[in-house]
């Protein structure tokens, strides 16, 4: 399933991808294709309709978000999984093949995660899986590191990453489907972390490669982008963290914001994207923004949080113990990378 918004040619790339799918006899494996366009003006739905006539395409008037239009393909699908890939990325031949294959080891693997590699140079990580740090923010695992080997092994991971994923249909039956307030950013985050609550886990597929096209959607540079990240972060917590975490979120975010201006004395990581006195001010504001929005939003996200304790496996303390044990470096939230600059 691929959820599209004005990336036309992008999107040709990703459903070749898809039809280019075979088992490891290379023989073509037969996907259910499901396109969902979020309205977009550049000729995208004319592309599917004229090039890919066997896709299922799912056309909205306006903009509904990546979480709606997720929602909406998962509803349309009838497959006992379900994949998702984003419009700027192509997948492997094999994609398919491989992450299948992490759904028959163990009955309780609810999610696959893919080697997603960026497209300009395939030999650096851009995603293997994710980490978070205590405040909420998270972060691909890997990101930006050179592909020397050391993301080889199949092994249990916190969630994948939304660009590139699978999902075990039941899980997402019992745990419900993409949270449409977050709109987009840190949605893909918000439901791995459900479904490891509810039991499920994640196996990450070192065969299953995609390359990526990072920050092709808004710009690594956009306070958008930072407003939503930094507001969803802070519903995430608020809606999943177990309270004895919770509490703590203010320290760990005063923690990050030191790092963050430490990182901006030497203008290193993703705080490159935004240069001069003028773009950090608009990087504040977008900050300030998203924390405002997130507050408004906040009755309306802890009422949530009974819903989620209904399916919880997981003890508070047990969630607790996950969370730190996948937690993001400092240096690795802010995309410093052995002295290379990373968009987010």
């Amino acid at each position: 399933m691929v959820v599209n918004w004005n990336r036309a040619e992008m999107l040709r790339d990703s459903l070749h991808s898809l039809n280019s799918q075979i088992d490891e006899e290379g023989r073509r494996l037969p996907l259910a294709i499901i396109v969902v366009d979020n309205g977009s003006t550049d000729g995208s739905q004319a592309l599917v309709r004229m090039e890919f006539p066997d896709v299922l395409l799912l056309e909205n008037l306006t903009n509904l978000g990546f979480c709606a239009a997720n929602n909406q393909g998962i509803r349309a699908a009838t497959g006992e999984l379900i994949a998702l890939l984003n419009n700027d990325a192509a997948a492997d031949p094999h994609w398919i093949h491989h992450l299948r294959a992490a759904f028959e080891v163990a009955p309780d693997i609810g999610m696959a995660a893919s080697k997603i590699v960026s497209w300009d140079d395939p030999g650096r990580i851009d995603k293997t899986g994710h980490l978070i740090f205590p405040d909420g923010q998270n972060r691909g695992r890997g990101t930006g590191e050179r592909d020397i080997g050391q993301f080889e092994k199949q092994e249990e991971v916190l969630w994948p990453d939304g660009c590139a994923a699978m999902y075990r249909k039941s899980m997402l039956d019992q745990i419900g489907d993409f949270d449409e307030d977050l709109f987009a950013y840190g949605d893909d985050a918000d439901l791995g972390l459900r479904a490891r609550i509810a039991g499920w886990r994640c196996l990450y597929m070192p065969p299953a490669v995609v390359r990526h096209r990072r920050g092709s959607t808004m710009g690594t540079g956009n306070p958008d982008r930072v407003r939503l990240i930094e507001r969803n972060r802070i519903l995430l917590a608020a809606k999943l963290f177990p309270w004895s975490l919770l509490v703590l979120n203010p320290f760990f975010f005063a923690i990050r914001m030191l790092a963050g201006a430490a990182a901006t004395i030497s203008n290193e990581g993703d705080l490159a994207a935004f240069p001069g006195a003028g773009g950090k001010l608009r990087l504040a504001w977008a900050l300030l923004r998203g924390q405002w929005q997130a507050l408004l939003m906040l009755p309306r996200t802890l009422a949530k949080r009974a819903a989620i304790n209904r399916t919880a496996v997981l003890t508070p303390s047990q969630l607790r113990k996950l969370i730190l044990s996948n937690r993001l470096s400092l240096p690795a939230l802010f995309g410093i990378v052995r002295g290379t600059m990373v968009a987010p």
